[in-house]
């Protein structure tokens, strides 16, 4: 039997985010498409019990868990520093940096190979967004996966662009983007999901963290637009960045009290709910590696306003409206004239609602996890 080992541990890492949620359904694809004779186990840092059985529920097929013996600090910082390598040998893929990379003969070895993935260039473009010590790993590991991995994964042909312009990895760069989580979708009571999350009647979403990279704050500006009045600007994600909120944010926009609320974390039932009701998403980030938020509204019919870093403008291909970050003076401007020519157009908001359910359906967590298989195939 032939083993996949993938490192599952930013599942129950005290904040998940994206790549918690990217880790939990691409393993649970490559459980369902392993090829005959192959299966998939798991590693994990220490971690308290009930992570480790919250896994085996997650990922239901997964053949075994390696339980590291180091907590995920420590063992970040020995990875890190080349110090501690797994037990045994074989196909190993990480859906981060976070992965043991060292020197090994993958060509006499066969089998010995191990792949990771770097989801963004945001060390290098916007190193602010990172605290020191997290921006000093990711690059310490990058320049690792540079001498030691034997494939790339990056989401999309933006970023492995982006990515070539700082480090070589000649051809060992694999393009294999994300997809729309299978838990995203309406539930079977969403005008009680709805009340309780206080949904106006006339509104428009975003998610993102208040972070100057996501371009909340533009967006919270754009809410000046006089095509806007009568609309709430929601805000799904952490507020805080370095003592920054949205409510404070809003005042210095001149908006009043009310016009601009944050939803805090949401459920992917009641993100559903909120996606399908809102008049239109907007997704103005100034840098991202693929941009899913887009991919989620997309499937759910909403029409969508994203900014055209080139990333986000690959995954929407056109099916949503993408409004030019510079002169970054003028970016708020724009993106409320972009929302309010999509409120004033019906037919173009229902032309946009058939155009993005087409292309949300372009992506697919099977189509990811086969081709996965196939990348650790071909080494």
């Amino acid at each position: 039997m032939t083993t996949l080992r993938v490192i599952v541990d930013q599942i129950v890492a005290p904040i998940p985010g994206g790549i918690g949620r990217y880790t939990e359904e691409l393993t649970r694809e490559l459980i369902r498409t392993a090829p005959a004779g192959c299966e998939v186990s798991g590693v994990v840092s220490a971690s308290p019990e009930p992570d480790y059985e919250r896994i085996q529920t997650l990922l239901p097929g997964l053949a075994g868990l390696f339980k590291s013996a180091l907590a995920r600090r420590e063992l970040e910082l020995a990875w890190q520093h080349g110090f501690t390598r797994l037990p045994g040998s074989g196909m190993l893929h990480a859906t981060g940096l976070f992965a043991p990379l060292y020197r090994h003969d993958r060509i006499n070895n066969v089998g010995e190979q191990v792949a990771v993935t770097i989801h963004d260039t945001i060390p290098w473009s916007n190193p602010e967004a990172l605290s020191t010590r997290r921006l000093g790993w990711y690059k310490s590991m990058a320049k690792r996966a540079q001498r030691y991995a034997d494939a790339v994964v990056v989401p999309t042909h933006a970023v492995a662009a982006q990515l070539g312009e700082i480090l070589d990895f000649g051809d060992r760069i694999r393009v294999i983007g994300g997809a729309v989580s299978s838990k995203l979708a309406l539930p079977v009571d969403p005008d009680v999901r709805a009340e309780r999350l206080n949904l106006p009647e006339r509104y428009i979403l975003s998610v993102g963290t208040l972070e100057p990279r996501k371009g909340l704050i533009s967006l919270i500006e754009a809410m000046r637009q006089p095509e806007l009045e009568g609309y709430t600007l929601l805000i799904v994600g952490p507020e805080g960045w370095n003592g920054l909120d949205v409510p404070a944010i809003a005042a210095q926009a001149g908006l009043d009290e009310g016009r601009v609320r944050s939803l805090g974390y949401l459920t992917d039932a009641d993100l559903a709910v909120a996606l399908d009701r809102a008049a239109v998403f907007v997704f103005p980030s100034l840098a991202e590696g693929f941009g899913l938020p887009v991919i989620e509204a997309f499937s759910l019919g909403t029409p969508v306003v994203h900014s055209d870093d080139p990333a986000v403008v690959e995954v929407s291909a056109g099916a949503g409206l993408a409004v030019a970050r510079e002169p970054r003076s003028e970016y708020s401007e724009r993106l409320g004239e972009a929302i309010a020519s999509v409120l004033a157009d019906p037919a173009r908001a229902a032309q946009m609602d058939i155009e993005g359910r087409d292309r949300a359906r372009a992506y697919s967590w099977r189509d990811s996890a086969e081709r996965v298989w196939q990348l650790h195939a071909d080494l």
